[in-house]
């Protein structure tokens, strides 16, 4: 390999300068709107001091942002040297880092609206040893010719190809030659109007817009909105339907262009033992997923996708999948039907058992499911029954609700050991089945209060490693023996 030195794009510096004033825009915002829009450029007005601050320090902030965007763009440089992509950036103190391509999981490639314009790509190296969610090295805005060039090379060292290719040749500007792969899920625009209205979208919408109302606290005058609201329930209760009919249509709507701009294109494809998913209208993201990191599998379904036949398909993995934070949960199949999510896992994991036998709760335990929740409930409905009487009385109806759903949550949970494999199946309102191998698992806990030991059951949990602290399944109110029976199985 070539020692040859290279650059970030300058867009990079645009880039880097635009998502740290991004991060400046709801602080700025909240001090505006909290100070009522009071901001004069007037010298001799009372606040014409400080609108000065405020927008000189945001000004600053900018300057700076500003010239951090530069110096990162004129520092950045990156070259392939002894079977590794190196890297150097900063000013005052020099920092290196050397990656080795085998140990390179996957490469993330993210295009935002900068990228497209220009024809580039946001690359992310993801190794195993990749901590918070962040990656090992993030090339900001390179050419996608010199980013598929990153990926031949780590193909390379990995299949180690004895005869190396000169990296002057592979940067021209010349088109590679497309590797066709396999497509095993896409998503269509009916799937995508289907996941908004089942997914629970509606309501992140509904509280956005409750915390957008409640930062314009101060200005708006509740009490000439409440007589104006008391006069509109007098109008009849037709009209009050209507309009929340009308308001939960909206929010339908702008759940549904979100959901269109996050997972437009969705495709699912499969490639050299890795999973590589495309999404996105604005920002168009590129996820490689190795299988041999994949820890657990979780098929979730919400009572109204299980109604319906349909359930989401989510992978617990242990290294970075690109995505932001430090959570490595990905939707594989955001939206699928049932029994072709289990053909397509049988296919991609043909050892493990994708229709299994569950071995249920006793009867005896179906108490515990819902007990806990009736307690807490008792002092809930007695205060509502007696300060809002008569209204609060309907509070009684949650009773037979948290009973039937503890019944619910009764049948549903059980679990299976087949050989090497693992599978609980639990529910706390959205039926939730877990797949995982022995050598996955982290730990088994089993766990039993005083009155559990009383009726001969006990609670079963099991960890794998996901992220920061891993994902744990927990099915509660086994039969004793089918606990223990778990955890010999685990330990030998």
């Amino acid at each position: 390999m070539s020692n040859e030195i290279y650059r970030l794009h300058p867009v990079s510096a645009i880039i880097t300068t635009v998502k740290a004033l991004k991060s400046m825009i709801l602080p700025v915002a909240i001090i505006i709107i909290s100070n009522g829009f009071n901001f004069s450029f007037n010298f001799h007005s009372e606040h014409f001091f400080e609108t000065v601050l405020l927008f000189g320090v945001w000004g600053g902030a900018a300057v700076l942002a500003l010239v951090g965007g530069i110096v990162k763009w004129r520092t950045f440089v990156y070259w392939f040297e002894d079977g590794e992509l190196r890297v150097k950036y900063g000013l005052f103190v020099k920092k290196k880092r050397y990656i080795p391509f085998e140990r390179i999981q996957s490469l993330n490639y993210n295009e935002g609206i900068f990228h497209r314009l220009f024809g580039l790509v946001k690359v992310q190296v993801e190794t195993a040893g990749s901590k918070g969610g962040k990656p090992e090295v993030e090339l900001t805005a390179i050419r996608k010719v010199a980013a598929d060039v990153i990926e031949l090379e780590m193909r390379q060292a990995k299949n180690r190809i004895e005869q190396q290719i000169d990296v002057e040749q592979t940067l021209e500007p010349t088109p590679m030659e497309e590797v066709i792969v396999p497509t095993i899920y896409h998503m269509s625009i009916r799937d995508l109007l289907v996941l908004a209205t089942t997914s629970g979208g509606i309501g992140v919408v509904l509280s956005g817009i409750v915390a957008v109302v409640s930062q314009f606290s101060d200005i708006i005058p509740y009490e000439a909105v409440f007589h104006e609201l008391s006069d509109f329930v007098k109008v009849g209760a037709f009209l009050i339907a209507l309009t929340v009919m009308l308001i939960l249509l909206v929010a339908w709507f702008v759940s549904v262009i979100i959901t269109l701009v996050n997972y437009y294109d969705y495709t699912v494809r499969i490639e050299d033992e890795k999973l590589i998913i495309t999404k996105g209208l604005l920002e168009k993201k590129r996820i490689t997923l190795p299988l041999n990191r994949i820890q657990a599998i979780r098929i979730v379904e919400n009572p109204l996708r299980q109604l319906t036949g349909f359930a989401t398909v989510v992978v617990e993995s242990a290294g970075g999948n690109g995505e932001k934070g430090g959570d490595k949960k990905i939707a594989l199949f955001p939206l699928i039907k049932k029994h072709d999510c289990l053909q397509t896992l049988a296919e991609l994991f043909p050892d493990m058992n994708w229709h299994p036998e569950y071995t249920r709760s006793p009867k005896r335990a179906r108490p515990f499911f819902y007990r806990i929740d009736f307690i807490w409930l008792v002092p809930i409905i007695g205060a509502s029954s007696y300060f809002l009487y008569p209204y609060g009385l309907l509070s009684l109806l949650l009773i037979p609700l948290t009973i039937l759903l503890g019944i619910w949550q009764h049948k549903t949970a059980g679990y299976m050991i087949d050989g090497k494999q693992f599978t609980m199946q639990y529910r706390l309102f959205s039926r939730i089945t877990i797949y995982m191998e022995k050598k996955r698992i982290q730990s088994v806990e089993c766990t039993q209060s005083y009155f559990q030991k009383r009726k001969k059951v006990m609670s079963v949990k099991a960890t794998v490693m996901s992220g920061m602290t891993g994902m744990t399944g927990n099915v509660p109110s086994l039969e004793q023996r089918d606990a223990e029976t778990i955890l010999s199985w685990y330990e030998y």
